[in-house]
């Protein structure tokens, strides 16, 4: 086994640094590990005995990780699921790094190697079973112990438990605002589930990372991802970027403000050094201007009068500075509206030439319509000439002669748009129009007939 996941069954599965259908069944069992999981990049150099770290990295639930030292020259690589030392007992983890890479980590993170744990073996399947079943019990046990605190009135949150590897140590990560009181609580805990106890309070950030959740963007949270390190976001923030102090917008599912904040905040930081103050003042012929909005990325300011601010007027930041240069040296410049230059349109071109959504209806309804238009146009003009050159010339005598016509020579088709043909007869009398034969034929339907004896 690799892992402690309840779908791995062989020591060949191991959990990725990506979600998929086929990994974990429960993220609580092996924890984050597309958070956790690491790539070493010097897994394929071979370092000399000599200089050989000694240390390995080992993660636990959700985001816990710990460096230990490999005092028996166990032979282990990432994904090996081994039994560490802790006060009291053992635990169990699973090995996330090896190698050089670690000695980075260890100073990064300022570890020091005099109070290093040991790893003691690799788990052997008693521990790992011992394991396993210490997980399945977290979620009544965390169910529990919710309602031993609301019984006591305490006004605190229990967002996790975890299991010690030897099932000797519960740990409560619980959030509060205010202080608690743990003399009872304790008490109850330690007579209820028979271990020892442990309370760590969390804050609100580490509580949505532990949970997880959907952000705004529609996406996993970042700090149940791949953000590790929570910095503070303040409201400062948001002004430099121009944004409305709105707290339902910018708060997170922790309620803190978002940390998306902070990535962009450089690059707004690096655009603002080359604007003017935004409390600069214009000294005018006609009063007093202010400035009341800058627009980062078309480099342009809005300046409205003191004593009316209904009507704006936008400069570029070029425009402003020698504004400003000429306040200093003591020269009032023209009014904002003469200042203001007209706006040129931009005549844009649209190469892909999909703006109209409905564009296939149109072209489609003009096209079919002046296609039908022109077909039955025609056809009422073949009709007509079908008409003209059947329609047989009336006589009182009917002329025999012209009765033997040359076979050879081929009749005028007649249109089959006409209905209804007129023949005469050799009598001169003309003879009723016969149906089309196609015309389909419908019976008269009768009124029902009355009972009077009803």
């Amino acid at each position: 086994m690799s892992c402690g996941c309840k779908t791995s069954g062989d020591s060949a599965h191991s959990c990725g640094p990506k979600k998929s259908a086929n990994g974990c069944e429960n993220v609580n069992t092996c924890g984050n590990s597309y958070k956790l999981s690491v790539f070493d990049w010097l897994s394929n150099i071979n370092n000399p005995a000599s200089n050989r770290c000694d240390f390995v990295e080992v993660r636990f639930k959700n985001d816990r990780k710990s460096f230990y030292k490999n005092v028996n020259n166990v032979p282990l690589h990432i994904g090996s699921v081994v039994t560490v030392e802790s006060s009291p007992g053992h635990d169990v983890g699973v090995v996330s790094l090896t190698g050089e890479l670690v000695k980075i980590q260890m100073k990064k993170k300022k570890f020091s190697e005099e109070n290093s744990l040991k790893i003691y073996r690799l788990a052997n399947q008693k521990d790992i079973e011992v394991w396993q079943e210490a997980r399945k019990k977290e979620d009544s046990v965390k169910i529990q112990a919710r309602k031993i605190a609301h019984n006591l009135g305490l006004e605190m949150k229990v967002t996790d438990v975890e299991y010690q590897g030897d099932a000797s140590k519960v740990t409560f990560y619980y959030t509060a605002d205010n202080r608690i009181d743990f003399r009872q609580l304790i008490k109850e805990y330690a007579s209820t589930f028979r271990t020892k106890i442990d309370m760590k309070q969390i804050g609100f950030r580490q509580e949505a990372a532990k949970i997880g959740g959907i952000g705004s963007c529609g996406r996993e949270l970042c700090c149940s991802t791949w953000l590790t390190d929570f910095r503070s976001v303040n409201t400062n923030v948001a002004r430099y970027q121009q944004l409305s102090i709105n707290p339902q917008k910018l708060a997170g599912q922790c309620g803190k403000l978002k940390c998306c904040l902070n990535y962009e905040l450089d690059s707004y930081l690096d655009a603002l050094s080359n604007f003017p103050s935004s409390s600069t003042t214009l000294d005018t012929e006609k009063g007093r201007a202010f400035c009341i909005k800058i627009d980062v990325f078309k480099k342009k300011m809005w300046f409205a009068y003191v004593d009316s601010s209904v009507a704006w007027y936008d400069f570029d930041i070029d425009l402003v500075k020698q504004f400003i240069s000429k306040n200093k040296r003591g020269e009032k410049i023209l009014p904002l509206e003469e200042l203001k230059q007209p706006d040129i349109p931009l005549h844009s071109i649209d190469l892909i030439q999909e703006n109209n959504v409905d564009r296939f209806e149109k072209k489609n309804k003009g096209f079919n319509k002046n296609r039908n238009q022109n077909h039955n146009n025609q056809n009422r003009q073949n009709n007509n000439q079908g008409q003209r050159k059947n329609k047989p010339e009336r006589s009182e005598k009917p002329d025999h002669t012209n009765s033997n016509h040359n076979p050879k020579q081929p009749r005028p088709q007649q249109p089959k748009a006409q209905l209804e043909k007129v023949e005469v007869s050799n009598s001169g009398q003309e003879k009723k129009p016969q149906q089309n034969p196609n015309k389909k034929k419908f019976k008269k339907k009768f009124p029902p007939k009355k009972d009077n004896n009803a």
